[in-house]
């Protein structure tokens, strides 16, 4: 007898839907839940905020155990159906199916799917791996300025005793507040050190503010290609994201308009200086469209500020422009200093910083006064200013050698970065056609070499391969040898 597809029937404990198993039907039980809950969100049967059931509820209303339905809601939060928050269960977190659950004929390529770049995330980010750090995020420590960063934490650890009672200032340690505001009143726009709260890096800024602005089902629009941690944290929050054209001229802004005018986001991550992955930078003209463009569909900015210490000074800055109103600026030490001390900030208007205080305290109360400390002693000492200048120099030269080595092995610039730590390239073609990122990836992991393909940073199917490449690793040796190899296939 023919089978048919697994359907969610009503009914059940709680009226909570069913999934109709046939126990002897080819395929595991996971794979049956996936693919019904899955069909379900593509006819928009489940619409995107929808609360699922628990898994308990879920395992007792179809008689499977709870271990089945953990393995199949983990597998759609990786495939960005679900999305999970802790203490309030599984949401439906988008509509449009990814390409990896599509007919194979419907398949462009084949694509990294975000359990394969997971199991990349934890050496790309901890430095623990022995192999080369090519597609990594930080530099090699002697480039930072060792000495000035450990006389930095040594003379935090100096504390006084009274500050070890408590939790610390909410806000962040007052003082590195107090020189931050007098930085950037000097250099960007004037602004309070209330108006200032300190994080743990750049990416729980992000989650601070999908946490304060954002509920499941409000739409976020994102740089495509962008921060790759970005995405799988909007899906986490129930959120849709939404991928805005950018290339080596900035966003593209009528697509931004159409997009906008269909979808009423709820706000915009960018990158205006320096963006991740292409190195590129927003004009003072495109910056004050896209502020227009906020304005007139009212939606919130929220500028990725992280790399302007890196960046020639007069680039545009969104949060200067706007005086904070309708821009949050996300800042970071990570990239000038160490990304181990992790201390970020957010700057916005004192209204905002009070929602966004409330929630770092519930979500997880202060963050590190050492760590911060720390920050302050190296970034006011004498030397950070030629640290800086140094670090910039080195990224220059190191620029342009990665440039004219990867050109020289066959590949394609994506965009010539204005400054920073990256350069994107790759093959308009792919080297074969049964070859595409995760493959290569997986083959330089063998070879000793860590990559970041162009699906850690894109939403939608690349039409081209390309990585990026840490300009401090992207001339040596091993990589290119190992990219004339994948060329000859």
């Amino acid at each position: 007898m023919e089978q048919t597809s697994p359907v969610i029937d009503q009914g059940g404990p709680g009226d909570w839907p069913c999934v109709a198993i046939e126990r002897r039907q080819k395929g595991g039980l996971v794979e049956q839940i996936v693919s019904a809950i899955s069909g379900m969100v593509g006819r928009k049967e489940l619409h995107v905020g929808t609360k699922m059931p628990s898994v308990r509820q879920f395992a007792k209303c179809n008689g499977v155990s709870t271990f089945t339905v953990v393995e199949a809601y983990d597998r759609l939060v990786t495939l960005g159906l679900l999305s999970s928050r802790r203490g309030s269960g599984y949401f439906v977190a988008r509509q449009d199916l990814p390409a990896t659950l599509l007919p194979a004929a419907a398949q462009a390529a084949p694509l990294i799917t975000p359990l394969a770049i997971d199991a990349l995330t934890a050496d790309l980010y901890s430095g623990m791996s022995e192999a080369l750090p090519v597609g990594a995020g930080w530099l090699p420590p002697e480039w930072y300025g060792e000495d000035t960063i450990l006389d930095a934490v040594r003379q935090a650890m100096r504390i006084p005793a009274a500050r070890l009672r408590g939790y610390g200032h909410p806000l962040g340690f007052p003082t590195l507040r107090q020189h931050m505001a007098a930085t950037l009143s000097a250099e960007l726009y004037p602004v309070q050190p209330e108006q200032i709260l300190l994080t743990h890096g750049a990416t729980h800024a992000f989650d601070l503010v999908l946490r304060t602005l954002t509920k499941p089902g409000d739409t976020v629009f994102v740089e495509d290609p962008g921060y790759s941690n970005l995405l799988s944290l909007i899906r986490h929050h129930g959120c849709i994201a939404v991928g805005i054209p950018r290339g080596e001229h900035g966003l593209d802004l009528d697509a931004l308009a159409r997009q906008a005018a269909l979808a009423q986001p709820k706000l915009m991550f960018v990158n205006t200086v320096l963006q991740n992955p292409l190195g590129t930078s927003l004009t003072v003209a495109q910056a004050h469209r896209l502020l227009a463009l906020a304005e007139q569909f009212d939606f919130w900015l929220v500028e990725d500020d992280i790399y302007r210490e890196l960046a020639p000074r007069g680039e545009a800055s969104l949060a200067a422009m706007d005086g904070l109103r309708r821009v949050i600026r996300v800042g970071s030490f990570s990239k000038t200093l160490s990304p181990v001390l992790r201390v970020g900030s957010i700057s916005a208007s004192a209204s905002l910083i009070a929602e966004l205080l409330r929630v770092k305290m519930l979500a997880g109360l202060t963050t590190s006064e050492i760590n911060e400390r720390a920050v302050y002693h190296a970034i006011t000492a004498r030397q950070y200013k030629r640290m800086l200048d140094k670090l910039v120099t080195q990224l220059d030269a190191g620029r342009e050698r990665a440039m004219a080595s990867l050109r020289e092995v066959g590949m394609t610039l994506l965009a010539r970065p204005r400054g920073g730590m990256f350069v994107s390239a790759g093959w308009h073609d792919a080297p074969s056609p049964a070859w595409n990122g995760q493959v290569i990836a997986d083959l330089a992991l063998k070879h000793g070499i860590l990559l970041s393909p162009c699906d850690f940073f894109m939403q939608n199917a690349p039409e081209a391969i390309w990585f990026r490449f840490n300009v401090a690793y992207a001339d040596h040796p091993q990589l290119l040898n190992f990219l004339r190899l994948i060329c000859r296939q």
